[in-house]
């Protein structure tokens, strides 16, 4: 695996790879995280059911972008591994399908194993960066992906924890700009647009513990695919996005998904 090396675990504040895995029912978070995430739903019950649909928007894409010829995905802000991963989702429509994962939090490194189980052997990797470093991923990037050939950068549910102070639309202009014609963006982002006092509570409460939450308009979010072709339906709430490449979450339809999601390709 690319980037191994001893890193040490925050566990005195709270992150958001290990917040998700909490609402997703997973066990690889620790109190803070827990904690945290149980303020989160005192302002939104709903959380988990967002976080699921944006689980599923990425299978739906994945398989979209398989079924549609895509053969390498760069997936930025993995975290921590679910099942399906995206590289069985790609490479059970395409067994020659190379994926490389990508996250900043070490706990995701220490399940980079469960990350590659299954996977054909050279062609899934993991490395640890994080998106604000654009050039280590990319440096990492190219020891399994062919960046002369199209590669999908999946960024789901996490530049909405990327300020504009860091340079959010910037760092994935930077990525795009290394990749080639035919390659494309899928993005998943958190929005204030539905729920406006929830969500300036929710970013309280996060900035507060030192988690940036850096909630985007529809607008805001569509200027990460200037330049880009977007592909139908275009931008919309995650769970619309070509529903029928999978099954509906539970509770997705229960109220709104405070949330965008779209895919677009590079000319």
């Amino acid at each position: 695996m690319t980037g191994q090396h001893r890193v040490e675990i925050d566990t005195g504040k709270p992150h958001p790879a290990r917040m998700y895995d909490w609402y997703l029912g997973g066990k690889d978070n620790y109190p803070v995280d827990e904690a945290m995430g149980r303020q989160m739903l005192t302002l939104d019950p709903r959380v988990p059911v967002m976080a699921r649909v944006n689980r599923a928007f990425m299978h739906r894409a994945t398989r979209w972008l398989a079924r549609n010829g895509t053969r390498q995905f760069l997936d930025v802000g993995t975290g921590i591994p679910t099942e399906p991963n995206l590289h069985q989702i790609a490479q059970e429509v395409a067994p020659d399908a190379r994926v490389v994962y990508c996250d900043n939090d070490p706990i995701v490194l220490a399940h980079a194993a469960a990350l590659l189980r299954g996977a054909p052997e050279g062609a899934t990797d993991y490395l640890q960066a994080d998106v604000r470093d654009p050039d280590a991923i990319l440096e990492g990037a190219r020891k399994i992906l062919d960046f002369d050939r199209p590669v999908a950068l999946s960024l789901v549910a996490l530049l909405h924890f990327v300020s504009d102070e860091d340079g959010a639309h910037d760092l994935v202009g930077r990525l795009l700009a290394e990749l080639p014609s035919g390659s494309h963006l899928v993005m998943t982002h958190a929005t204030a647009d539905f729920t406006p006092e929830e969500s300036r509570a929710a970013t309280e409460k996060l900035e507060a513990a030192g988690v940036t939450l850096a909630l985007r308009s529809r607008e805001e979010f569509t200027r990460f695919f200037d330049g880009l072709d977007l592909i139908e339906p275009g931008v919309v709430v995650p769970h619309l996005w070509h529903p029928e490449l999978g099954e509906p979450v539970a509770g997705q339809d229960d109220g709104v998904v405070p949330g965008y999601g779209a895919v677009a390709r590079k000319p």
